[in-house]
Order: C-alpha cells, then sequence, then structure tokens
C-alpha cells in the first residue's frame, strides 16, 4: 500500500527539523534535508505500526479480519 503524507521541514541552523501535519507526534531532523526527511519517514512507520497492533489487541478470536486498500 502506498500512502503519501505531508511534510513541513524548517532549517534551525545546521539541522533541519520536520514533522508531519497528519500524524501527530511523527517528527525527524537530520544535518541535511534528505537524512531529516528519511528520519521522518521512519518515525512515521513505527508510529502507524504501533496504532496498528495497539487496535488489534483487542479482537475477538471468533472474529474475522481482512485487508482492505486505500488509495
Amino acid at each position: 500500500m502506498h500512502n503519501e503524507f505531508t511534510a513541513i521541514i524548517e532549517k534551525d541552523e545546521n539541522w533541519y527539523v520536520a514533522w508531519c501535519a497528519e500524524i501527530s507526534g511523527a517528527n525527524g531532523q537530520g544535518k541535511t534535508k534528505k537524512e531529516c526527511l528519511q528520519n521522518l519517514t521512519e518515525a512515521i512507520k513505527l508510529i502507524l505500526e504501533d496504532r496498528r497492533q495497539y487496535s488489534l489487541r483487542g479482537i475477538h478470536q471468533e472474529a474475522v479480519s481482512e485487508v482492505v486498500a486505500v488509495g
């Protein structure tokens, strides 16, 4: 599945700092813009995976799950 998110990037002296507008808590930083965006991408992946695992914890064993693709 492919998703796109908005990265807000600012330069703070020698560092680039970024956050994701759609995902609260997703931040990245780096000495280069590329490094900053790579770190933000990793943060987004970790947050989404954590949210997915958390949301699946309370599902009854009898329930059926299927994948739905969006995009």
